[in-house]
């Protein structure tokens, strides 16, 4: 046990963790393939995904797990809906996204009422799908943390379970690619940055 008042041991460095933070890359959702995680990984990555800034304990999020089987009935549903959209072919194109991956987590923003900030508290969800697209690489595994139309659909939305006041904070699709996902630009940190004295 470390006694009061005594200095903290200097951080200690993970080349490992900067070289996954450097080469993090998201996969073509319709490109993940078998194998996914397991039971057991499934409950560790989200047990991950969970260690975020939470706003005060809140917990504002909560988590779907859905399988293959459960993600083709929906993709049907969703395809009936997608026809009476403006854009219909486009629509029913996207759900490939959705049932490519062996496992989708699916996280839910669920704001708690006369608590803190909502935007704070949806911010808080934001940084679990990107836990979880972490702790899924952490496993050897490719992620897309991706959103479509019917996230944003209440009666798509309602096909995951989303309830009123809660909204789709995204679908984490695991697997692995075939190959490695394609670098894409990245932004000019001098553009980005200011520095303040």
């Amino acid at each position: 046990m470390v006694e009061l008042n005594q200095p903290l041991p200097p951080p200690v460095p993970s080349a490992d963790l900067r070289r996954r933070l450097a080469e993090r890359r998201s996969a073509p959702a319709q490109a993940l393939t078998a194998p996914g995680p397991s039971d057991a990984e499934i409950d560790e990555i989200l047990t991950l995904g969970a260690r975020t800034p939470d706003h005060g304990k809140l917990f504002p999020w909560r988590f779907v797990v859905l399988g293959p089987r459960t993600r083709a009935e929906i993709a049907e549903k969703l395809a009936v809906l997608a026809e009476l959209r403006d854009k219909p072919a486009k629509d029913q194109a996207v759900l490939a996204k959705l049932t490519a991956a062996p496992v989708t987590l699916l996280v839910i923003s669920v704001p708690v009422p006369n608590a803190k900030p909502v935007w704070e508290q949806q911010l808080s969800a934001g940084a679990v799908c990107m836990n979880l697209e972490h702790a899924a690489g952490a496993f050897g595994y490719s992620a897309s943390w991706i959103t479509d139309w019917y996230s944003y659909d209440p009666q798509g939305a309602g096909l995951f379970g989303v309830q009123e006041g809660e909204t789709v904070a995204g679908f984490i699709h695991i697997g692995t690619l075939a190959e490695p996902a394609l670098e894409r630009p990245r932004p000019d940190l001098s553009l980005k940055v200011t520095r303040l004295p």
